[in-house]
């Protein structure tokens, strides 16, 4: 199984914690996760009053509680044994509700069975942690450019970095955009930005060319860029003028 799918995995028993630990929000962000650039890890939100999280550690391959020496490495352990020490160590660092494994949406690969974490691969590693990085940088400094407001989060179903924002400019205008997974659209991560009018997607298909990446109108419409080897100024630039477009 290739890392980034390990990973993704992996994410799920941060999104469960947030499941079992947090109140229900209606747009699920309860499950959403924090990509620390300064520690290279995925991150809960607190789930008590001392702001304890559930950490994926990219670098260690391992599960870990914040601020405590709890950890566990993935590599070898099934799916049991994990959820077994995150039971077992969530009431040591102080969580009182019950942890369960319980996911409301399927992903399209599964650690099941006798299956088990495989053996960390550095080199993929170190690339996925520096393509997060890349876009939770650039999306940092596009939304303070553009003067908006929003977290910027990974959605544990479909492992995208994200982030939402409402124009300024009165015209009732939205836009999403963050890096996204490989999939049907592009065989490798991506960035991507799309605009909205109210639930409507906007349609992209009359817009000027752009300088890095395409214009796609098919499904999903919106402007797509593959990441890698893509800087953060680079990035940022896709973000930028693609948002042009939409002010247009």
């Amino acid at each position: 199984m290739k890392m980034l799918q390990q990973l993704h995995l992996a994410a799920q028993y941060l999104a469960t914690a947030g499941i079992s630990f947090l109140d229900k929000k209606e747009d699920d962000s309860h499950t959403n996760l924090g990509f620390s650039v300064a520690s290279k890890r995925l991150e809960t939100w607190p789930l008590n009053e001392a702001g304890t999280q559930l950490c994926l550690n990219y670098l260690e391959f391992s599960l870990e509680w914040s601020g405590t020496e709890e950890r566990l490495s993935l590599e070898g352990k099934d799916h049991e044994t994990i959820v077994d020490w995150v039971s077992k160590t969530a009431s040591k660092v102080g969580l009182s509700k019950p942890y369960q494994f319980n996911l409301h949406y399927k992903l399209p690969y599964s650690l099941g069975g006798n299956a088990t974490f495989g053996s960390p691969d550095s080199d993929s590693i170190q690339q996925l942690i520096q393509i997060r990085t890349v876009a939770k940088q650039a999306l940092s400094n596009f939304l303070e450019m553009e003067n908006l407001s929003s977290d910027i989060r990974v959605w544990p179903h479909h492992f995208d970095t994200g982030a939402f924002a409402a124009l300024n400019d009165g015209s009732g205008k939205s836009i999403g955009l963050g890096l996204a997974i490989p999939d049907s659209l592009v065989d490798d991560l991506y960035f991507y930005i799309s605009g909205y009018r109210g639930p409507n997607n906007l349609n992209t298909w009359a817009f000027k060319s752009l300088t890095q990446g395409k214009w796609v109108n098919n499904n999903f419409k919106g402007a797509i860029l593959p990441a890698s080897g893509i800087t953060k100024e680079v990035a940022t630039q896709f973000f930028k003028e693609a948002m042009e477009r939409y002010k247009n």
